[in-house]
């Protein structure tokens, strides 16, 4: 069984920074809140491990957020409509175990104090879980008032007056107390600029240790990437997924080793995650893109890269996931890496991208056949874009290639299971 040499808490920053980009201009948000959350947890005297497990909820708590028209609703200061992230959020850790343990804190950040104490929660969860609302708010208030003052210290007494007024009601008083006393300090308001929250977080990342973690672990945390990328647009369900299941089959027909085809199955899931930068709007488009737009999209195979890269142990599949919109000819991008300097995996990664987007419906045309997908690839593979040996083993394995692409064998096995069922 392939395992992985990996720091968690690396794994846990590198989603975090994904998040980062659905809101295109509230860089950070998770990390400040994540920093704000902790220190009140420090003024709480709460325990090592309840520290870490606050710290890694908060930076994650809006995993279940893909679209930037929602997250742009969750920076009003209050939206009733805000729950459903949180179930999301939650369903997706409940599938990761190594983070399992976080998803009730994630089902009930935003759930108000007087209806947590009515519900049957352990005690930190409910704490961890109000904690993060908390600061998940005072951070909203900081970034309106950033907007009206030069200086965020202007701010501070009416943010502080806003959450206090919420006290016993959506806050639990006692957190309300521990922030109020920790934001009469400056240096915590100063502290939220991006150089002071990135120390705070690199600190963080160096309490834990690398350590050995099973493929299939591995894998639960990266379909977390890979669940909210899919699900920022409709046309997109389940592309990365089958990317991934793709890749690794090709991989398996080039007698790649085990190891090789586990990490073009991460590759594959990962290659998208610089999508989360992109508007909505721009994604969803049904009409011809114009140059502005098409610029936008161009770099997300760069911010794919970018934030991969900062895990160790990640470095092949950084690279992999990075370059899927390279050719052969030096005529993709954003690299413009050729021939030799592009990998088979790389190559496998670019061919098996491209198979599962034509097999899509998407805004701006219906999904293909197995034969007019073939088609495209060889007249790609012909002028030199695509690599030869990787579209001439889809042409002799076309029938399986789209079962893996549009992933019809788990579907038919998944319904095979309910017929046992009923």
């Amino acid at each position: 069984m392939t395992t992985f040499n990996l720091n968690l808490h690396e794994m846990v920053y590198s989603l975090s920074d994904a998040l980062d980009l659905v809101g295109v201009v509230q860089i950070h948000h998770g990390k400040r809140v994540g920093f704000m959350a902790a220190e009140c947890g420090k003024q709480l005297g709460l325990e090592a491990a309840d520290l870490d497990n606050l710290f890694q909820a908060a930076i994650l708590h809006d995993c279940g957020v893909s679209n930037t028209s929602v997250h742009s609703r969750l920076a009003q200061f209050e939206w009733e409509q805000v729950h459903g992230h949180c179930e999301i959020g939650a369903a997706l850790l409940r599938m990761t175990p190594p983070l399992a343990h976080l998803s009730d804190v994630i089902l009930h950040h935003h759930t108000h104090w007087t209806k947590l104490q009515t519900l049957d929660l352990p005690e930190q969860t409910a704490l961890q879980a109000n904690l993060i609302f908390l600061v998940d708010r005072v951070d909203v208030l900081s970034l309106h008032s950033q907007v009206n003052n030069a200086n965020i210290l202007l701010g501070i007494d009416e943010i502080i007056a806003r959450i206090v007024d919420k006290s016993g009601d959506w806050f639990k008083p006692e957190l309300v107390d521990a922030f109020v006393e920790i934001a009469s300090s400056e240096a915590f308001w100063l502290s939220l600029e991006r150089e002071h929250v990135d120390g705070y977080v690199g600190e963080w990342i160096n309490h834990e240790s690398t350590r050995s973690i099973a493929f299939e672990d591995v894998k639960s945390l990266v379909r977390i990437f890979s669940h909210i990328v899919d699900a920022k647009s409709p046309f997109t369900h389940e592309h990365s997924e089958g990317v991934a299941s793709l890749a690794r089959y090709l991989g398996e027909q080039f007698d790649l080793s085990p190891k090789s085809c586990d990490m073009l199955d991460l590759a594959g899931l990962l290659h998208d995650i610089g999508k989360l930068r992109v508007p909505d709007d721009v994604l969803e488009k049904p009409g011809r893109l114009s140059n502005l737009e098409f610029k936008t999209i161009q770099r997300h195979s760069f911010d794919t890269f970018s934030i991969l890269k900062r895990v160790q142990g990640f470095d092949d599949i950084a690279r992999w996931a990075g370059q899927h919109h390279e050719r052969v000819d030096g005529g993709g991008y954003p690299y413009r890496t050729k021939d030799s300097k592009l990998s088979l995996e790389a190559r496998i990664i670019a061919v098996a991208d491209i198979f599962q987007a034509l097999a899509q419906d998407r805004p701006y045309r219906p999904a293909m056949t197995p034969e007019q997908v073939l088609e495209i690839l060889a007249a790609e593979s012909a002028a030199g874009k695509l690599d030869h040996s990787v579209v001439s083993m889809i042409e002799n394995n076309l029938g399986a290639c789209w079962k893996k692409a549009t992933l019809k064998q788990a579907s038919e096995k998944h319904d095979s299971v309910i017929a046992e069922q009923a």
